[in-house]
């Protein structure tokens, strides 16, 4: 066994949790991730996905990507810059432009990708990169390529940030990157105040829409629409993987800044086009979610009502104001315990665990979507009491 084999063979972690029967990961689902999923043979409500809007199963979508298919084939066998440009792409990237309310857009064969890409050739070695000690892995990801002076602030601590930003060098770049729902959380980026101080220290931001996008604004143009500070935003980044039930990514900014991105985003000029199939889908989703308003003002009703469900019913949610909604535990044995008790009595939710948050505060996530009824949160919710009390986390 060599140095490197000897390092991994000590990892057992994984089945420490195996042997006691609470690993939560890579569960097998066998049918499309609908309100419920088929898993193990039976029927299980799933509360443990993104897709905000309920679309990875509309036959709109799926229909748009087999069209895609015929005419384009599987894929495009090259990267942007050079033989993977479709008219389908240059389609969306100008839909995704004007959706959002920006002059251009790029889009990427996923959203990780973006950040991965876009992030480290925006500033220089003189340079400042402010990012929320909370923001996603693939930000986290994206300012490591940098060279730049990275600085974090404690999660929405505008009085940190500002301390950060009057330290930095007046005339340097200084880009504050945020996520607008965090993920986990479920909370919303104070993006008025970020904006306040932006102006004050001449900084620049970036905002990353994954979550948001669907949910938030008007027709779901995500949370800085939501803000009405659109236009105040430097960057805006989202998904396609969530409400766009589909794969891949995309940066929207001004004409120079996108032109500057097109030729140095190492992951946008290096890397495969995004298929044809899921370019299509993504496209299609985008104009349901645009002409079917009633879809996001379902997922608020339920959203609220789960809310108030939760909170009523004794559960630690936190400062949440989305259809994400964390159930804290504080404890990771217990985090996967109830996540095994919740699928034993069928609700699929997902445990969050380092480092997806401090060790002090793991949590199961509670998502919802647009297709969900009140009935089935009300079973679910019913379920969770049970497997809480349980463990002793509500009274």
């Amino acid at each position: 066994m060599g140095l490197l084999q000897e390092k991994f063979s000590k990892f057992r972690l994984p089945q420490m949790y195996m042997e006691r029967g609470v690993y939560p990961y890579f569960r097998e689902i066998d049918s499309a991730q609908d309100t419920e999923v088929i898993m193990d043979g039976k029927k299980v409500l799933m509360f443990g996905s993104n897709s905000y809007m309920g679309l990875t199963y509309d036959k709109r979508i799926i229909e748009a990507a087999i069209a895609a298919t015929r005419k384009y084939g599987t894929g495009c066998a090259g990267s942007r810059l050079l033989n993977g440009t479709l008219d389908l792409h240059l389609q969306l990237e100008h839909e995704l432009a004007e959706f959002i309310g920006k002059e251009d857009a790029l889009v990427f064969s996923t959203g990780f990708t973006v950040n991965e890409g876009v992030i480290p050739c925006l500033t220089g070695r003189n340079d400042y990169i402010i990012c929320d000690d909370r923001d996603h892995a693939s930000i986290v990801d994206g300012r490591r390529l940098s060279f730049s002076t990275q600085l974090k602030y404690k999660h929405n601590d505008m009085e940190e940030l500002e301390k950060l930003l009057q330290a930095c060098t007046p005339d340097a770049i200084k880009l504050i990157i945020v996520d607008g729902v965090f993920s986990m959380e479920g909370d919303l980026a104070k993006l008025p105040e970020i904006v306040r101080l932006k102006e004050k220290y001449n900084a620049s931001i970036m905002v990353d829409e994954a979550h948001g996008l669907g949910v938030f604004g008007k027709q779901g143009r995500g949370v800085c629409d939501h803000f009405q500070l659109s236009d105040q935003i430097d960057l805006i980044m989202g998904t396609f993987s969530k409400s766009l039930a589909s794969i891949g990514g995309f940066i929207a900014s001004d004409k120079d800044t996108i032109n500057w991105l097109r030729h140095n985003a190492r992951s946008y000029i290096f890397q495969a086009s995004n298929t044809p199939a899921a370019t299509a889908a993504a496209m299609e989703a985008l104009h349901i979610i645009q002409n079917e308003p009633e879809r996001q003002k379902h997922l608020w009703d339920i959203t609220n009502y789960a809310l108030k469900c939760f909170r009523d019913n004794g559960f630690e949610i936190g400062d949440t104001e989305s259809p994400i909604i964390p159930l804290y535990i504080r404890d990771a044995d217990k985090t996967f315990e109830v996540t095994k008790l919740a699928f034993e009595e069928g609700v699929f939710i997902n445990p969050v665990v380092p480092p997806a948050c401090a060790p002090q505060d793991t949590l199961v996530r509670f998502a919802l979507m647009a297709t969900h009824s009140k009935e089935q949160i009300d079973r679910a919710i019913e379920k969770l009491i049970k497997c809480f009390k349980a463990l002793d986390l509500i009274k």
